[in-house]
């Protein structure tokens, strides 16, 4: 049994996704991050970093105690493993899902996150970081829309790659971006949304979403957290 910590988000559904996809049996904890739930002293052992998702493996195939993995990125690979599904084991293919795996961590995540945060939830509009980080977005789509160009998928079949990149691609009415302008992504997100167990992974904690008000803004985004910085203390005792 895998335990899921989770809040229905781009890097939470990229595991809800694959726990689906590759058949293992999960249970699922809620967070709610707006209540600051990734910030608690529990958590923190799980993930110092205090971001979800994070698993908790209660049957390692080591024989050993119950293993936390924490970077969904991570938790991909882990999990694919655990399974033998979605990375190749053959090194150049596994290299080429890898790589994607990569830029989307590095890339495509972070960045969509930044340009999301200065459209809709930064206090006041700063126009250079609402032009740099769009940018960079679209940037980010024509790399992907041009990798895309023959393929069905990212890197060879359907892989953690592929999950990786669609929950982040999914968002693009958010982010001010319309698939219209990238017809290779446009098929390619087709053809991944009418996968019934990736639909049952975006579907998984549907109702928790909920607006921000100020205190989860406040919480969210760094500002005025003591709550954090004493559980922190703890967690350093």
């Amino acid at each position: 049994m895998i335990d899921l910590y989770y809040a229905p988000t781009p890097n939470g559904w990229k595991i809800s996704i694959m726990l689906e996809e590759c058949g293992l049996p999960y249970r699922v904890i809620p967070m709610q991050l707006g209540r600051g739930d990734q910030h608690q002293p529990d958590f923190l052992k799980l993930n110092p970093n205090g971001r979800m998702p994070v698993i908790v493996d209660q049957a390692p195939a080591d024989g050993g105690s119950p293993l936390p993995v924490f970077e969904s990125g991570a938790i991909l690979i882990y999990l694919a493993e655990k399974s033998g599904r979605f990375l190749p084991v053959e090194p150049r293919a596994r290299l080429d899902v890898l790589q994607w795996l990569m830029w989307q961590m590095g890339g495509l995540g972070p960045m969509l996150g930044q340009n999301g945060h200065f459209l809709l939830y930064a206090p006041e509009q700063i126009p250079y970081a609402v032009e740099r980080y769009g940018r960079e977005a679209r940037r980010l789509y024509r790399v992907l829309d041009g990798r895309l160009e023959g393929r069905d998928y990212i890197a060879g079949d359907y892989s953690i790659a592929d999950m990786a990149c669609f929950p982040w691609i999914m968002t693009h009415k958010a982010q001010g971006l319309t698939l219209d302008d990238y017809p290779n992504l446009k098929r390619w997100y087709a053809l991944l949304r009418a996968r019934p167990q990736l639909q049952a992974g975006l579907a998984l904690g549907k109702e928790e979403r909920r607006p921000m008000d100020e205190q989860a803004r406040k919480i969210m985004f760094g500002v005025d957290l003591p709550a954090y910085a004493d559980a922190q203390a703890q967690q350093q005792q």
